[in-house]
């Protein structure tokens, strides 16, 4: 039996739906290089993690090109070789969420560096390190297909990067490039976009966007942008 093992590097992943992908794969025993911006809660998760496997921390923000470079290094220190990339990292801009004429451009800039831009730039710096036929997954939401007022900004950003990944898809065709959509989740980025509403009655990561994720890592699923609640709800081949 081979003992090659997979690794994964996940931006976001001390909380929410990175956290929880992070756990599951490590639970299978997946190496893990793992980002988030709060160097605290980022080194609890990587110490969680390490009774699984092992877990390469490293915290800073997605839209510090040094920092991104920091994962090329430690990714040729270990000598490890990229299965999956999960551009997870991501923000609303504000909370609550302004209408698009009241938006900074400071603020935009942010939305659509953190959204677009870094995902792809993680991807320029960490390419020498990929396997043949890696797997790339991109966070998106259903805020990139629908129009919601005050979602203006974090909406043409995620609209942006399913494009974005469109596009990648049909440049490597080696690649799998998936823009998932995890539907909504009770986390604090979605606290977050609706900080006057109790969201208790949202579902937790692990009990509809984590398994449908999960099948598109371990399954045949072509390029593409999928749904978690569509995937859930397909019929078994």
């Amino acid at each position: 039996m081979s003992t090659i093992k997979k690794t994964a590097l996940i931006t976001g992943a001390s909380k929410g739906f990175g956290r929880a992908l992070a756990e599951a794969l490590a639970k299978v025993g997946w190496r893990l290089l793992i980002n988030a911006r709060h160097a605290e809660a980022l080194l609890r998760t990587q110490r969680d993690l390490e009774q699984y496997t092992e877990v390469v921390a490293i915290s800073g923000d997605v839209r510090d090109e040094i920092h991104l470079l920091q994962f090329a290094e430690r990714l040729e220190q270990a000598g490890w070789t990229l299965d999956l990339v999960v551009n997870n990292a991501s923000t609303l801009g504000a909370s609550p969420q302004p209408a698009l004429l009241d938006y900074s451009t400071e603020a935009l800039h942010n939305i659509v560096h953190t959204n677009l831009i870094a995902p792809l730039s993680l991807l320029q710096k960490v390419r020498p390190y990929l396997g043949s036929e890696p797997t790339i997954i991109n966070l998106s939401s259903d805020a990139a297909v629908e129009t919601y007022a005050n979602w203006g900004g974090y909406s043409s950003a995620k609209a942006g990067l399913d494009h974005l990944s469109r596009i990648l898809a049909i440049e490597q065709p080696d690649w799998r490039v998936f823009a998932f959509d995890p539907g909504d989740m009770r986390t604090d980025m979605h606290q977050a976009a609706f900080p006057d509403e109790n969201i208790d009655d949202r579902p937790l990561p692990e009990t509809i966007a984590l398994p449908a994720v999960l099948q598109l890592i371990n399954g045949q699923h072509p390029s593409g942008r999928y749904v978690a609640e569509a995937i859930m709800s397909a019929p078994a081949a």
